[in-house]
């Protein structure tokens, strides 16, 4: 019986995983952030993708891992974050689980917030959820996350592909940078 709970575990776990941060102490951030996240429940359960496509001026359809390269050729990306910016993250609970969130204001050089649905895999809307740069180098390429409901940072760290910026890209702008475009 202890077997196959076990096992029952081991299977879940990763799918489990999702969107879902838990507590723990972050030596980064030893203090709470200043912020009042609020949570829209009551609603039709939502998730990441319209919820981004829907707040930003980021237009792009299809699951929020492909957002980055799709946004290729047609809206500036970046490593660092802006408001108004759509910061994805990837690459977890597997290579093709992604997530989007609007970035609504820097805090300071580390720290950002965000708005975003189905953060906790329970399809609500979570505005100014605090975002918290986590990587060695200072250059937003790992994160964590608030936990509203344990009331501490995730414990999970988060790859982030990088910040898609809300200004599309003109076919002038596109040739004027030098990309290559699909309309060329």
């Amino acid at each position: 019986m202890q077997i196959r709970i076990w096992a029952a575990a081991l299977i879940a776990a990763p799918l489990l995983a999702g969107c879902v941060s838990v507590e723990s102490e972050a030596p980064y951030a030893s203090r709470e952030p200043d912020h009042n996240v609020v949570v829209e429940r009551g609603q039709e359960p939502l998730q990441c993708v319209p919820y981004a496509r829907d707040h930003s001026a980021v237009k792009i359809y299809g699951d929020a891992w492909t957002w980055w390269d799709q946004a290729a050729g047609k809206f500036p990306r970046g490593s660092m974050p802006e408001s108004g910016a759509v910061m994805v993250l990837s690459g977890y609970a597997g290579s093709e689980r992604g997530h989007v969130a609007v970035v609504q204001k820097i805090i300071s050089p580390r720290e950002i917030r965000v708005d975003h649905a189905n953060w906790l895999d329970d399809g609500s809307v979570y505005l100014n959820d605090p975002v918290a740069d986590v990587s060695a180098d200072n250059d937003w390429s790992r994160v964590r996350v608030w936990n509203i409901k344990t009331g501490s940072w995730g414990v999970n760290i988060y790859p982030v592909q990088g910040f898609i910026l809300p200004n599309p890209l003109s076919n002038q702008r596109i040739a004027q940078a030098g990309i290559p475009h699909e309309n060329q």
